[in-house]
Formats: structure tokens, sequence, C-alpha cells
């Protein structure tokens, strides 16, 4: 069974290789909070204000980017909601691979740390 510790071990890496319907659940039971958007992971961080949204959008930055693997950020006062998508998987019309919950994993870890 998939854990969240062995996501947090693991580097995104170039696939063009989407995960199958039957394979999600064990990835989701890894990643708490987040859930399936058609072809993406997404999950809602609610924060005290907009200083704390924005340190926490600066947190992940860097982690997102050594990841290379950006996601959709949408940043209001209080709330941010992250939506992870993996373009290159079938045939380049997109999904969700095993980068999206490497990452969700890793922005989790830093919620957790830092801002819950």
């Amino acid at each position: 069974m998939m854990k969240t510790a062995d996501l947090l071990a693991l580097k995104s890496q170039h696939t063009e290789t989407g995960l199958a319907d039957a394979e999600l659940s064990a990835y989701f039971a890894a990643t708490p909070g987040w859930s399936q958007d058609g072809p993406r992971i997404v999950k809602t961080y609610q924060f005290k204000n907009y200083y704390e949204t924005l340190a926490f959008i600066n947190a992940i930055a860097y982690v997102i980017h050594a990841e290379d693997h950006h996601p959709e950020l949408v940043v209001t006062y209080n709330r941010c909601v992250i939506r992870f998508d993996t373009h290159t998987v079938n045939d380049g019309k997109g999904g969700i691979s095993v980068n999206d919950f490497i990452c969700a994993a890793k922005v989790d870890a830093i919620f957790e740390q830092s801002f819950s």
C-alpha cells in the first residue's frame, strides 16, 4: 500500500503514462484531502489572511520548481486552490500521473509543517 512517506521520497520524472482508475485509490489514500476533478487532482488550503496565503505560495514555489511539475493555482485572500495534472500523459491529452501525487504530498508536508 502506498504511503505518504513513499511519495515524499520520490522525485518527479518525465512520463507519458497516466495512472489507471484502479490505481488512483491507493494514491488518494496516501494524500488525504486531495480529490479528483476530471483529469486532475485538487485540494483547497485555508489560511488566516492574505499574508499567510502568499507565504504558502512562496514556500511551495521552490519545491514545485525543483520537481519541474507546475500546478494551476487559484489564490484569494485566505485560500489557495491547487490543481495538478500531467499534460504529457494519454497521448498528450493530459491526465493524472504519479508526479501529481508526489507534488501533492510535498505541498501537504509544507502546509503541515508551517501553516497548520
